[in-house]
């Protein structure tokens, strides 16, 4: 997870090497994976597809000679549920290097499912991760990145604005996200108070690196597991992750650390729900670090019938102005993703 505060090493520039094979890996989707309908949940996809990311990322951040270095996992840019996957299908993910800058990389990862009795397989996502190499000497050095060969001049341009778009917002939203979640005393139905919910974590060895602070996929499967609470006590009905808005991680979490997930409805359509979650570390045996904002983002649900039929949503009653001015954000955000499929979906000329 990137900081402000880590600093570049002063390492001599590498000479470009050819990009990693892509990674590919097969998984069944197992009981413990999903929810009680069967559905798997998204929070255990996130974390499949995170695992993939690390794994190329750091292969190809030590593809040189020099200091040994792990890859962790600054931000992943919106990830659609394209088709639910389900107990007893295979997941498929593959993850490539498209774009790498000075210190970061970036990485594509595709997952599809595999209904292994009748052969089918179908695309469920597509996801694009920033990774930065860490020293596995002193965490908070960062390291620089083996460039890699592009086959097209373009593909370098655009993945050099891709790269400075992700890094500004990410360093926005770090500002943007500095409220907390307060409980409140006998909310009332259908408002933001009566289904926000919190989940505190003590961060132990199996949760983290090398370097022992936590695993991205680790963090994100908490925060779709919060965020899954949201909106089956919002609507009361089976629920499953639709989309996942740009995830930011703003700071590291360490070992031993207390981590508190939050998570707030901020805007409901008539079939969809979006949930602000909010990570929070608090270093109960580092007296000289105060409790701080580690990672944020917006989570997309929708409500099921038994059948798998979407259902209408329970619309939201925001009470305060913080809540009003959140809902008409998220209506905002609503509104330039509705717009945005419409426009893919138009046929070209």
């Amino acid at each position: 997870m990137c900081s402000s505060k880590w600093k570049p090493s002063m390492l001599p520039c590498r000479g470009p090497v050819e990009a990693p094979p892509r990674l590919c890996w097969r998984r069944i989707m197992r009981p413990d994976d999903a929810n009680v309908a069967g559905n798997v949940h998204g929070g255990t996809i996130l974390k499949m597809i995170e695992e993939a990311g690390a794994i190329i990322s750091t292969r190809h951040c030590n593809s040189q000679n020099g200091e040994r270095c792990v890859a962790a996992l600054a931000r992943v840019e919106r990830t659609d549920f394209l088709s639910p996957m389900c107990i007893g299908e295979v997941a498929h993910v593959s993850a490539e290097i498209t774009y790498t800058s000075k210190h970061s990389v970036e990485v594509q990862v595709n997952v599809m499912s595999e209904n292994i009795l009748t052969g089918t397989k179908k695309l469920t996502n597509k996801a694009t991760l920033w990774y930065v190499p860490l020293s596995l000497k002193n965490v908070d050095k960062v390291l620089e990145v083996p460039p890699v060969v592009y086959s097209r001049q373009e593909q370098e341009e655009e993945g050099r604005k891709r790269y400075e778009a992700q890094k500004l917002e990410r360093m926005e939203t770090k500002w943007r996200n500095g409220d907390i979640v307060q409980p409140v005393p006998n909310p009332e139905p259908n408002t933001v108070s009566y289904s926000q919910s919190s989940l505190i974590h003590l961060v132990g060895p199996s949760d983290c690196t090398l370097h022992g602070f936590v695993h991205g996929g680790v963090t994100m499967k908490l925060m779709d597991e919060v965020a899954g609470i949201v909106a089956a006590r919002h609507c009361k009905t089976n629920i499953v992750t639709a989309s996942v808005d740009a995830i930011n991680f703003h700071d590291k979490i360490r070992k031993g650390c207390v981590i508190t997930i939050s998570g707030r409805m901020t805007f409901t359509s008539n079939k969809s729900m979006e949930i602000e979650v909010l990570v929070d570390a608090d270093p109960v045996v580092d007296n000289s670090q105060k409790r701080y904002r580690a990672a944020s983002a917006f989570f997309t649900y929708v409500s099921l019938s038994q059948e798998g039929k979407s259902l209408p949503v329970p619309q939201l009653v925001p009470e305060t102005e913080d809540e009003k001015k959140r809902f008409e954000e998220g209506k905002g955000r609503y509104l330039q993703m509705k717009a945005k499929r419409q426009g893919q979906a138009e046929p070209q000329p």
